[in-house]
């Protein structure tokens, strides 16, 4: 068996390529398209550290079932390409077509310049449309064109000389193009996007996309290595679902921005460098600020906190960082937190507010003309969540799977105290079916400013919000509120409480109840949306070993 080797940052997927340690390539899977039955070795660190070290070990067998099938992928597309340049050469030359240009009938009434989001409002009017070509058909003496431009898609018919035209024949897809013509309804039986299509009188060419082997459909495959789409992200954007996605996000923001307007709070803008810890310091990312040291932001939550006094009731939707090395299907290193602290209320008055956030919000979404239609369409039989959701403390859901044998990360029943993995809690909440707020978790689990129970210390008055197939989308706690409680969360965390002067002011300078929590945007969509991975729900998704494009 012949051996190859893969270095993502110095090899390159090309023919000059040998996949020798010299010359190796940048991928896996172009490693097994050129060598199917080759061992696999990749460059990577084994040792982390100031003294990190790397050096060409064996493909893991998960990383090695990706990349067969991306070179299944690649084999196809090889396929395609032959099978294209065969049938390219089989067509009649462009010379022998019939029109080199195209010329607008000037008596024509004046083309109106819409949107293709406003097509219906301009049935039976002469129009013009812009956008790029997302489906392309061209036969003798009629072209079908689907045209995009993001608020929509529209059905354009060429027919007579425009079909003939040469430059018709030359057309690709993902194209621009401006269109003219006017807009009809389908007759019965046939069907396009809106029930209506625009029969041409005039097209340009505003930007030709390249042909052949650098064709789009080359470039994008279904089926693909994941990686490979990734490295291609700004044209999957183009893609119908992940595009839906975006447009869903997008009803998300605008949704719950709604229903905290509605429910009283003020929206603020917290900075992202910071020089304090919320979550651990394992999961920072250091930057030197100017000769300090600083971080950028794993929460907004101690600034929100320091906007109540000033500002009441405050939420923000703010980019987070964590330094996880994680590659759950949950985990990303840049997500869009939504987070909202609250003065002056009990852990059962965050509760409710946390459940009508949600539930208002998806309702609003849902409502949306148009994504809730894609919601439909991405997640046909989506049922909005009800009030209320099902309270569940964290001793009875330990209870719970050991009553049915579901063990720890350790392979023993749980004990209080043990941290419910993602796998087991997702068990859970797709058993039961509903959302639950799963609360009271232990002190050592949970952060140094979580308001412990007054009726059990053990316990922190916290919760997190569990939604079926998704898991938790959403995390929150009452705060501690004396200062020598929160002085103690410091020292129990190991955390040097003087950067944190400011944030101890908080407990100084008047202090109350108070409570909040944090939203992940991406989470949330993936369950609206029934996504397998939040990276379908970030525009440009960070994580480990991923930061391009």
């Amino acid at each position: 068996m012949s051996t190859v080797y893969v270095n993502e940052k110095s090899g390159k997927d090309a023919a000059d390529a040998t996949g020798s340690e010299q010359s190796p390539f940048a991928s896996p899977a172009y490693a097994l398209y050129t060598n199917p039955d080759a061992k696999v070795l990749i460059y990577k660190q084994v040792e982390e550290g100031e003294d990190s070290k790397f050096e060409y070990v064996e493909i893991s067998a998960s990383a090695l079932k990706k990349a067969k099938k991306g070179a299944e992928g690649l084999k196809k597309k090889a396929e395609k390409q032959a099978k294209m340049k065969e049938e390219t050469q089989n067509l009649p030359k462009v010379e022998a077509l019939d029109l080199n240009s195209i010329e607008e009938d000037k008596s024509l009434p004046e083309a109106k310049k819409i949107k293709l989001g406003k097509i219906l409002e301009n049935v039976d009017s002469r129009v013009l449309v812009q956008g790029w070509i997302h489906r392309l058909r061209v036969q003798k003496g009629l072209a079908f064109i689907t045209l995009r431009d993001g608020t929509g898609f529209l059905q354009c018919v060429l027919t007579g000389d425009l079909a003939k035209a040469r430059q018709t024949q030359e057309l690709t897809i993902e194209s621009t193009v401006a269109i003219k013509g006017v807009i009809s309804k389908l007759p019965e039986g046939k069907t396009a996007p809106g029930g209506v299509e625009l029969k041409a009188d005039y097209y340009k060419i505003l930007g030709l996309a390249p042909g052949g082997e650098d064709a789009f459909t080359n470039k994008i495959q279904e089926g693909a290595d994941p990686s490979l789409l990734l490295d291609q992200r700004h044209l999957t954007l183009r893609g119908e679902s992940l595009s839906a996605v975006m447009k869903v996000r997008a009803a998300f923001l605008k949704s719950i921005r709604r229903v905290y307007v509605e429910e009283g709070l003020l929206e603020v803008t917290p900075p992202c460098m910071v020089q304090t810890q919320v979550e651990g310091g394992s999961t920072l990312f250091k930057m030197d600020y100017y000769g300090e040291e600083a971080f950028l932001t794993q929460s907004s939550q101690l600034y929100l906190e320091t906007c109540l006094p000033a500002l009441g009731d405050v939420y923000c939707v703010q980019e987070s960082f964590r330094a996880e090395k994680s590659h759950t299907r949950r985990h990303l290193s840049e997500y869009t937190h939504i987070e909202a602290e609250l003065g002056f209320l009990s852990f059962d008055d965050l509760l409710k507010h946390i459940e009508t956030v949600i539930v208002k919000t998806v309702q609003y979404v849902l409502e949306d003309p148009v994504a809730g239609k894609l919601i439909e369409q991405l997640n046909p039989g989506f049922k909005a969540p009800q009030l209320p959701f099902k309270r569940m403390q964290y001793i009875d859901a330990l209870d719970w799977l050991n009553e049915r044998g579901i063990l720890n990360d350790e392979g023993k029943p749980f004990s209080f105290g043990d941290d419910i993995a993602e796998a087991q809690e997702r068990k859970m909440v797709d058993t039961i079916n509903e959302p639950i707020l799963l609360t009271r978790f232990p002190v050592e689990i949970k952060s140094f400013y979580m308001q412990k129970c007054k009726d059990d210390p053990r316990v922190t008055e916290s919760v997190d919000v569990l939604m079926p197939n998704v898991g938790e989308i959403t995390g929150g706690s009452m705060r501690s509120y004396e200062y020598e409680d929160l002085l103690a969360g410091f020292k129990r965390e190991k955390i040097d409480p003087a950067p944190y002067y400011w944030f101890l002011d908080q407990r100084r300078y008047g202090t109350c109840e108070h409570g909040g929590y944090g939203l992940g945007t991406e989470r949330i969509l993936a369950w609206l949306c029934d996504r397998f991975t939040v990276r379908d729900c970030s525009l440009y998704p960070r994580f480990t070993g991923r930061c391009k494009p």
